[in-house]
């Protein structure tokens, strides 16, 4: 269905991917995964057509239509999510409307060829969804949890998430022949989670996907592409079974890798050593050999993760106790919450998407006011709050001047050593914020977190975006900080290894 030919990519110094070739057979459920950076997301701009490689080129035969779940696509806002649903149809909602105005055309000058044009669309639209068209998205609204939104509700009126979520029912509903997914569990809850992997794990068409949540990965996929090395592998089987064939592959390239970089040096010795001397034909000639080496791609320098939250010490029982607290905006979106949080407990808040999970965070951290009721937090608590949305002031600031500027006393070295420790490269510290993937931005979010000394960390959705790695040095962080941790996850596998127990807003 779509092949990948010879694509080169380069950012600046850094070299994506160089001649990378890769196919994608109907009926496919491809993975697409690699480190944050390795240029996953550029991958897939590549694909849709958003950016033009650098060299290569991207086939698909004109006669499959290619579906892409983009977050940030210009839509009509004064649209009901019913109305930008249906839109999903617009081809049949035309042909209905071509058959009403044939049969007035007939009335007119009563040309049997109308009735024939008329009856060719009627027979389309009958062997079609057409008529079925408001079922299905009653049943696609509810498995992703759109409903409880109202769909009256105006588009102009929906969260970022929430808009997300109706971009992907809409695609999901034009059932293109190649779906393009771009971390498409970002803004489901768990339950909606489940429903779209057991869509898609039944889902006859074929379909690329990048996503951090492992597990989901795991469930939908049956092929793997994985980015490494500035090379792009395709591994036969889901995430599991591509993760043993990616050791045994990554183990085979680094003892070649070793064994030509020991090569390299000691052929470089040899013709700086004999260069000028009595050898000097020979070494010249080692010198045109060496040139014409194909040199393996080094591995990656990212730093291995090593986040550390510094803890403030706090003498108390109850971390946190709310009295029939109201959150929302203009009106409330839970029942009164009676809540109680020892000091020390680790703590998942679950729920579905639109519930007010982020709403009662901010809440508790200030951001918004209370709608009624009260919550308390003992003197001398001292706050660290991740929040999901990737927004930066000034996003032409480099990670490091960023840091520098929140934290004017801390020393250079300080602040590198802690962009280092969340996992990111003293080059991309160097880079502007803008330019840098979702998850290297989370890892700027995470080193800004371990400058801080706290007691409670409040953590919103921070996996979204992160890769393996990260993802588990944090989840060893959490375990390890002798504080309270609140946090909210569409993802059971991150937390619920160290958390001491789940609260599910709107349960009774």
């Amino acid at each position: 269905m779509m092949n990948l030919v010879d694509i080169t990519q380069q950012f600046g110094d850094k070299l994506l991917y160089e001649k990378i070739n890769a196919q994608i057979n109907k009926g496919e459920h491809v993975g697409l995964i690699g480190r944050n950076g390795a240029g996953k997301s550029t991958l897939i701009k590549i694909i849709t057509g958003e950016i033009l490689p650098d060299e290569g080129q991207i086939v698909v035969s004109p006669k499959f239509l290619v579906g892409y779940l983009d977050q940030y696509v210009n839509v009509d806002e004064t649209l009901t999510i019913q109305e930008f649903l249906q839109t999903a149809f617009a081809e049949d909602i035309a042909k209905e409307a071509e058959i009403i105005k044939l049969y007035e055309d007939y009335a007119a000058d009563m040309n049997d060829k109308l009735l024939e044009r008329a009856g060719k669309l009627q027979n389309e639209l009958d062997q079609g969804e057409f008529y079925q068209m408001n079922t299905l998205i009653d049943e696609l609204a509810t498995g992703l949890g759109i409903n409880i939104l109202g769909m009256d509700s105006r588009l102009k009126n929906l969260s970022g998430g929430q808009r997300s979520k109706i971009l992907l029912a809409k695609l999901l509903l034009e059932k293109p022949d190649l779906l393009i997914l771009d971390e498409p569990t970002n803004h489901l809850d768990d339950d909606h989670v489940q429903w779209l992997t057991d869509f898609l794990k039944d889902f006859p068409g074929t379909f690329l996907v990048v996503s951090h949540d492992q597990d989901f990965l795991n469930a939908v996929t049956t092929h793997i592409m994985d980015i490494e090395f500035g090379q792009l592998t395709k591994y036969t089987g889901n995430l599991e079974k591509a993760s043993k064939q990616k050791e045994l592959r990554a183990e085979t390239y680094m003892r070649q890798y070793e064994a030509q970089q020991t090569h390299i040096k000691k052929t470089e010795e040899y013709i700086r050593k004999y260069k000028a001397g009595s050898r000097s034909t020979m070494a010249k000639s080692r010198e045109k050999q060496l040139a014409k080496v194909e040199r393996l791609t080094p591995p990656s320098d990212a730093p291995t993760p090593n986040i550390v939250f510094e803890p403030v010490p706090l003498v108390t029982t109850l971390a946190l106790e709310t009295d029939e607290l109201l959150v929302g905006y203009e009106k409330p979106l839970l029942a009164p919450l009676q809540l109680t949080i020892r000091y020390g407990e680790k703590v998942a808040l679950r729920g579905f998407n639109g519930i007010g999970k982020s709403t009662l965070i901010k809440t508790l951290i200030g951001e918004i006011p209370a709608l009624g009721g009260s919550f308390h937090f003992p003197n001398h608590t001292k706050i660290n709050y991740f929040s999901q949305e990737l927004a930066w002031e000034n996003p032409l600031e480099t990670p490091f001047q960023y840091l520098s500027n929140r934290y004017p006393k801390a020393n250079n070295k300080e602040l590198r050593r802690q962009l280092s420790r969340s996992g990111l490269s003293s080059q991309l510290a160097q880079q502007s914020l803008k330019t840098l993937s979702g998850g290297e931005q989370t890892k700027v979010k995470l080193a800004d977190m371990t400058m801080i000394k706290s007691n409670f960390l409040i953590l919103d959705e921070p996996t979204n975006h992160i890769d393996q790695a990260t993802k588990e040095n944090l989840q060893l962080a959490l375990e390890k900080f002798p504080g309270t941790v609140v946090v909210v996850s569409h993802e059971n596998g991150f937390y619920e290894d160290f958390v001491d127990r789940v609260i599910v807003l709107g349960e009774e």
